[in-house]
């Protein structure tokens, strides 16, 4: 375990030894984002992350003891594909983290990809977003993001217009060949608690380019991250290998 620092961005690393100790280190990261909200607030708002590395933590998470029922569940970024894709993000949670009391009983929020474009549907999550997290920017309790081996967070993908947009909460991203609809920098930025979840050797140089202060956000996106509190990454040894000794 280790911190560094840096004068916009303060991170904690946790190397965990086993996919079973990431899973366990990151649903009970996320459970504590949900019970300090909880206490502070009638509902609490998280988005998390898709793809394959966070099956395992739902799954875990899902049996977590918490008031389920006042806790909105959303995804940072979807794919434009229908809810019963493969690739869905909605549907992986259905199976894993939705399947099962007690978190069954929370309030999932899916991207509605169900639009006629890929722009209206990023409008449409927009107008729930104003509704779930009323002011100029949502603020959710929790964030989950993954790391992509290109440096990409959600789907802020580095050369395209996505990680530069600004002025609103939902924007289009466009990464291996699919229009997808993503949380925008400052949305991610604004949450109070964000957590990175990274996994497997191929991840080894997007994490020592997300941890290095000279690194250009243009070339690693998820630097674009910058919440006022401390950014927790878990990762496991195999991402975690090339990083010099803290």
């Amino acid at each position: 375990m280790a911190r560094l620092t840096e004068p916009s961005t303060r991170y904690h690393l946790i190397v965990a030894a086993s996919p079973e100790e990431l899973a366990r280190q990151a649903a009970e990261q996320i459970a504590a984002g949900i019970d300090l909200a909880l206490a502070e607030r009638d509902r609490a708002q998280i988005a998390l992350a898709g793809g394959e590395t966070p099956r395992a933590a739902y799954s875990r998470l899902g049996g977590e003891h918490l008031p389920w029922e006042r806790v909105d569940v959303l995804l940072g970024d979807e794919r434009w594909v229908p809810a019963d894709d493969p690739s869905s993000n909605a549907r992986m949670l259905r199976e894993t983290l939705l399947a099962q009391a007690p978190a069954s009983r929370a309030r999932f929020h899916p991207v509605p990809t169900d639009r006629p474009s890929a722009e209206a549907s990023a409008v449409a999550y927009a107008a729930e977003l104003a509704v779930l997290c009323p002011g100029r920017m949502p603020r959710f309790d929790v964030v989950l993001l993954g790391l992509g081996d290109d440096g990409h967070t959600a789907s802020l993908f580095p050369g395209t217009a996505a990680p530069g947009v600004v002025d609103r909460p939902v924007t289009i991203g466009e990464g291996k060949g699919l229009p997808r609809i993503t949380l925008t920098a400052p949305v991610l930025s604004a949450a109070r608690r964000v957590i990175f979840l990274v996994s497997g050797a191929g991840k080894r140089q997007a994490l020592a380019r997300l941890l290095d202060p000279s690194e250009p956000a243009g070339r690693t996106p998820a630097r674009l991250v910058r919440p006022a509190s401390e950014v927790v990454i878990l990762a496991d040894a195999a991402a975690a290998a090339d990083l010099p000794p803290r």
